[in-house]
């Protein structure tokens, strides 16, 4: 043994592992009563297991398939692996009556430029959007965004700055946010064993020229 640690999220969430001096590894990962256990050695796997379950009472569920939300698709012949929320998607859209929506290929449209102008100022809209679940919204399309669709990452950021006084135009923005879920759900996160290198991660950066209208800056 190399050495072991622990870590823990803002999600509550908990990760331990543990190094060998042969460069082999192994994870636990806990969230409440949900864990999983990733490892290159069967052996460390099926050990840890008997540790644990003469310890707690736990439940043998096999080879991991889904859990909070993602579902795990495994192509072990071309060595990729797949997470996606295509259910967890579809129980939103449908939550928020969302799901006979018409699809969009884009996160954000170009035309949508949003502002602290556009929220509420008179009673009438107040009441109005004080029924509509915005809160609620932007939390299940952030989970979702965190786990599998990094391209919700900008849409999101940006309706979740008037989460304190939504308007309209701000909830229509969310609404073409899940427009564009509706026709991307199938889509998620891909880890290809072939792909794996030090040196293939690329970033792009876009200049708005001074998108924000309320501080007049670059998002």
């Amino acid at each position: 043994m190399i050495g072991q640690g622990y870590c823990r999220s803002q999600f509550d969430d908990c990760i331990y592992f543990q190094t060998f001096q042969d460069g082999s590894f192994i994870y636990l990962l806990l969230y409440v009563d949900d864990m999983l256990i990733a490892s290159c050695d069967k052996f460390s796997i099926r050990k840890l297991k008997t540790q644990l379950s003469n310890e707690f009472e736990m439940k043998e569920l096999g080879v991991a398939k889904k859990i909070l939300g993602m579902e795990i698709c495994r192509d072990r012949q071309a060595g990729k692996l797949f997470l996606s929320q295509q259910r967890y998607i579809k129980k939103v859209l449908d939550r928020f009556n969302m799901n006979d929506c018409k699809p969009v290929s884009t996160p954000l449209a170009a035309h949508f430029k949003l502002s602290l102008d556009f929220c509420p100022d008179t009673k009438e809209d107040m009441e109005h959007m004080s029924h509509v679940p915005y809160a609620n919204v932007i939390g299940s399309l952030m989970y979702v965004m965190i786990c599998t669709r990094p391209d919700l990452a900008y849409a999101v950021s940006m309706v979740s700055q008037y989460m304190h006084n939504p308007g309209k135009k701000h909830w229509s923005v969310v609404k073409w946010i899940f427009r564009y879920l509706k026709g991307t759900s199938h889509i998620g996160l891909v880890f290809d064993k072939k792909m794996v290198t030090t040196d293939n991660v690329v970033g792009y950066v876009d200049s708005d020229y001074a998108g924000d209208l309320d501080r007049r800056r670059s998002f």
